[in-house]
């Protein structure tokens, strides 16, 4: 069943209940909506966006921030046969128009907050209709909140199959220029179904929705509640104090964290700026954490303070429809450290780099095989050959797998660090940095070395309110790592990440990589 027939047959057997709520709690704002109300504006979304033009297999530029619209307006895009183009909300105007140039898009939905980077490139896109999302729309653009409440709320007569092409995302561009991956309907009902599987959610459950649903992950999470008819909170503003309000007063079950969020949980907890006695938080089940290597550390804190709660590691990629391809199972917290087994309908190899199976034990790339692989990287059929062979996915992700058949990551294969002929994954050497009671956060990058070719350089976070000196670090390395994975540099900033968490580090290769220290 694909994902906008889930929302149909929810309205239809819980007309009533609660599909959404959104949070903002810096505005005291509290909206929430049933099953039927949403479907129907899906309905009517989709039909004003047909009634100005819309056709199947045209592209719907959605640029947004989190919100109860922000879905009404995807699914409504979805029941036109139009492809959903959700955008980053950090991009700017130049990637704006990269984007739209390459989807060929005519149509934009766009909240109030991106008005002024679309304003100032608007005579150079490919666009002709605007819709706003807000209260006055700019002059030549279109109120969305009237044209859905001036259309037929009955479903759009327009057919489409498993097969047909629905979704065009854009990667993040944490490795360069975003990538556009084409997505099918087969490949959003994976996703619902997968996740549905690998966290076993009910009816019953109330997922809270953090991070961005422009992304694949937070969304995809999500798909599993809404194939059951399970409930959603958008909580629109993060902070541990908002999250556990939101679990408190709306009986949120499960939550996507991603590892920033958790540790600003734990340090919250730890120098007692918030309390659980304070909330009644019994009903939250599951705290699960993906887009990024997860430190065991970090859980293990996690689960003194949570001793109850189950656990899980995700692994996934917009080129495999988002989360679950492979996941750690909430059976399986005694390997933590571990990404885990293939999640449900997927098989999973690691391979050299001639695509043969490596012996177990040894490093070689993730491959990946299911109905969530990705259609193709649009317009590019080079990068698509090279990227999907014989159905396999290869992921660019360093791993093995261990006695037991559990997956272990050790890296990005284009971020191993190559010191005097050996390889060191940053990976590894972040987790362990980490794991000091002191480190808030770490990054590992190589840097340029004339002698060794690379050096290993760790940028350092601090905990809040505590003070590093790089001798503290360095004998913290001298007890747990061998002498060639040590940082030879190392810096204390903070570490860039983009909304999905993962680190950006071509920003750290284009401070820090160069010349700016000497090599010892």
């Amino acid at each position: 069943m694909i994902v906008s027939d889930m929302l149909a047959q929810n309205a239809r057997l819980y007309p009533e209940e609660t599909a959404l709520i959104e949070l903002r709690p810096s505005k005291n704002f509290h909206n929430a909506i049933t099953w039927r109300e949403f479907d129907a504006r899906a309905n009517q979304a989709a039909n004003a966006l047909i009634e100005m033009g819309v056709r199947k297999g045209d592209k719907v530029m959605h640029w947004m921030t989190n919100s109860v619209e922000w879905l009404e307006a995807y699914f409504g895009i979805l029941r036109t046969g139009a492809w959903a183009v959700p955008l980053n909300f950090r991009f700017t105007s130049q990637d704006l128009k990269y984007c739209a140039d390459i989807a060929e898009a005519r149509t934009l939905v766009l909240g109030e907050e991106f008005t002024e980077r679309v304003s100032s490139i608007r005579n150079e896109l490919p666009i002709d209709r605007y819709i706003f999302v807000g209260e006055v729309p700019p002059k030549g653009m279109l109120s969305f909140g009237s044209i859905v409440e001036a259309s037929s709320s009955e479903p759009p007569r327009v057919k489409f199959g498993p097969d047909d092409e629905c979704a065009l995302y854009f990667t993040s561009g944490t490795t360069g220029a975003p990538k556009p991956i084409l997505l099918t309907q087969k490949n959003l009902e994976c996703a619902a179904i997968t996740e549905n599987r690998n966290h076993r959610q009910t009816h019953d459950d109330n997922f809270i929705l953090i991070p961005p649903l422009y992304h694949t992950g937070a969304k995809m999470h999500w798909f599993g509640n809404l194939i059951v008819g399970g409930k959603g909170t958008i909580l629109a503003e993060f902070s541990p104090k908002n999250l556990l309000e939101a679990v408190h007063r709306e009986k949120g079950t499960i939550a996507f964290l991603l590892v920033p969020w958790a540790q600003d949980v734990l340090t919250a907890l730890e120098q007692g700026d918030l309390r659980l006695e304070d909330y009644d938080l019994g009903c939250w089940r599951l705290m699960h954490i993906g887009a990024q290597p997860v430190p065991p550390s970090l859980v293990r804190s996690w689960k003194q303070w949570f001793p109850s709660m189950q656990y899980d590691t995700n692994f996934g990629l917009s080129e495999s429809a988002g989360p679950g391809c492979v996941h750690l199972g909430i059976e399986n917290e005694h390997k933590v450290g571990a990404i885990g087994k293939p999640g449900y309908n997927w098989q999973a190899r690691i391979v050299d780099d001639s695509g043969r199976d490596v012996p177990r034990g040894q490093v070689g790339e993730l491959v990946v095989k299911g109905d969530g692989v990705m259609k193709e990287y649009y317009k590019n059929p080079g990068l698509t050959a090279k990227t999907i062979r014989d159905g396999w996915l290869f992921t660019g992700d360093m791993g093995r797998i261990d006695e037991d058949d559990f997956i272990w990551l050790v890296d990005r294969k284009k971020d191993v660090i190559i010191t005097g002929g050996e390889n060191i994954y940053p990976v590894e050497v972040e987790n362990i940095l980490r794991s000091h009671p002191r480190v808030n956060d770490a990054a590992v990058i190589g840097r340029p070395d004339k002698r060794l070719g690379e050096i290993v350089l760790a940028v350092i976070d601090p905990k809040p309110g505590v003070t590093l000196i790089e001798d503290e670090i360095n004998a913290f390395c001298e007890l747990h790592l061998p002498r060639y994975k040590r940082p030879r540099c190392v810096v204390f900033d903070k570490v860039p990440r983009n909304p999905t968490g993962k680190i950006e580090k071509p920003k750290l290769r284009q401070k820090y990589g160069g010349s700016l220290f000497e090599s010892p």
